[in-house]
């Protein structure tokens, strides 16, 4: 057979590692082309594809560009490649546009690109954004700067308003011959006033509003001011061997907090421990196999948040031997037998633990559909165990207590972990022994 000219590369866990915006936009380039690609480095302009339609052709690539991938091209490629849309642009990641210091391109109308000069004013310096009615009963919004935010917006309406360096082209122009503003959020124009003159302090945005549109900008306003992005800008992919390490850890979080729980089991009840501890192995078990189902199935994968949720779920499991066991004691205090207790303390325990495990399934359920990302995984892990526990508890917790109640290390009170409750009801009954035998 003939050998491959160019091998193919084998899987690496360096893959995974995030690339620079360098490195991503070199992969770009190589899907573009090279032809494509430099079709659009030459560009100083947007380009007029009716005036040159073998240009249309050589820049058709970048139409199949993902907005992740247009976010990392230059600025002015973005601006003068026509067949880059403003569908791609919208599609950006949240945060693509950040940096004050970087001239940008943004979409007005879904449909007009334009490009931005540097921030001047960032949302930061706003204090407040509120709709308002202005003296002719129309909805305006009104604007509060800082103090140094004020200063600053002074400046730019002062550049805008008289064009200073023609900072303004043709494009930029309003209906009445003056520069406008673009007020931009998430990488979209969301408002682009004409500057009326040099605004100092408190400032209005007019026109035509309705009480909802002047609400509307307001709030998109107000959270521009908010210093703080809801997608994180940074991210940290680890390689096959690091994210086994990190599972190993999560596990060994779980084996160490499941340790623990059958240590004080055995030192606070005793023989009822040997209850918690088979309890805690066989929900294990079965959690072991529902994720190894689920994982053949539908793909499920456990991570570290899921993890956590198990981790979360001993503590639920814990609550329920406590409430059995805790009951089982008042049953005995109140004058029964060990053996009677067990069945009514059962009864009794059976309604308080049903009702601690479905407001823990609720609330899993209720946070997995509001949540995202490994929240989700977290959530899941936390109601699947949650459920399991309630299947061991009936099959199998209440099962072995019935048998455990018929044996005579039950009865013992060094043994059993029933020691504290025990002795209170056989020391009275000694002297009516004695008395019986001396009669």
């Amino acid at each position: 057979p003939t050998p491959a000219a160019t091998p193919s590369p084998s899987p690496s866990a360096e893959e995974d590692v995030p690339q620079s915006v360098e490195e991503q936009r070199q992969a770009v380039e190589q899907k573009v082309g090279a032809e494509a690609w430099a079709a659009a480095t030459g560009l100083q302009a947007p380009a007029d594809l009716a005036a040159d339609p073998s240009l249309a052709e050589k820049l058709a690539p970048f139409a199949d560009l993902s907005g992740r991938e247009v976010a990392v091209l230059p600025t002015q490629m973005q601006f003068n490649v026509p067949t880059i849309s403003c569908l791609q642009l919208d599609d950006r990641p949240p945060a693509s546009i950040s940096d004050p210091e970087q001239q940008a391109v943004s979409c007005e109308a879904g449909s007009i690109k334009n490009l931005l000069d540097v921030a001047k004013v960032l949302g930061t310096d706003v204090s407040s954004a509120t709709a308002v009615r202005d003296q002719t009963s129309q909805w305006v919004v009104s604007l509060d700067f800082t103090r140094s935010g004020g200063e600053k917006w002074t400046a730019l309406t002062r550049e805008a308003f008289n064009n200073e360096g023609q900072a303004c082209d043709a494009s930029a122009l309003g209906d009445e011959g003056r520069c406008r503003v673009a007020v931009v959020l998430d990488n979209q124009i969301i408002s682009s006033p004409q500057i009326q003159g040099v605004l100092v302090g408190s400032s209005q945005i007019t026109g035509n509003f309705t009480n909802a549109e002047a609400s509307e900008l307001a709030g998109y306003l107000s959270y521009g001011a908010l210093p703080v992005t809801f997608e994180a800008q940074e991210q940290q992919n680890v390689t096959a061997t690091l994210g086994a390490s990190h599972l190993r850890a999560g596990l060994l979080a779980a084996g160490i907090g499941m340790l623990l729980v059958i240590v004080y089991s055995f030192f606070y009840y005793r023989l009822l421990g040997s209850v918690i501890f088979l309890s805690l192995v066989a929900s294990a078990l079965l959690l072991f196999g529902a994720m190894v189902f689920l994982g053949r199935q539908i793909g499920f994968t456990l991570t570290l948040a899921g993890i956590a949720g198990i981790i979360v779920s001993l503590g639920v499991a814990a609550d329920s031997f406590v409430i059995y066991f805790e009951r089982l004691k008042d049953e005995i205090r109140e004058g029964r037998s060990p053996r009677s207790a067990v069945p009514r303390a059962w009864i009794r325990a059976r309604r308080t633990i049903i009702s601690a495990n479905a407001i823990t399934i609720m609330s899993a359920v209720v946070l997995y559909i509001v949540s995202v990302g490994t929240v989700k995984g977290f959530a899941f892990a936390l109601g699947l165990a949650t459920v399991l526990d309630l299947l061991v508890v009936f099959l199998f917790r209440h099962p072995i207590m019935t048998m455990l109640a018929s044996t005579k290390a039950f009865l013992s009170p060094r043994v059993s972990g029933l020691g504290r409750v025990l002795p209170a009801r056989s020391a009275p009954t000694q002297p009516r022994n004695q008395r019986a035998k001396e009669a």
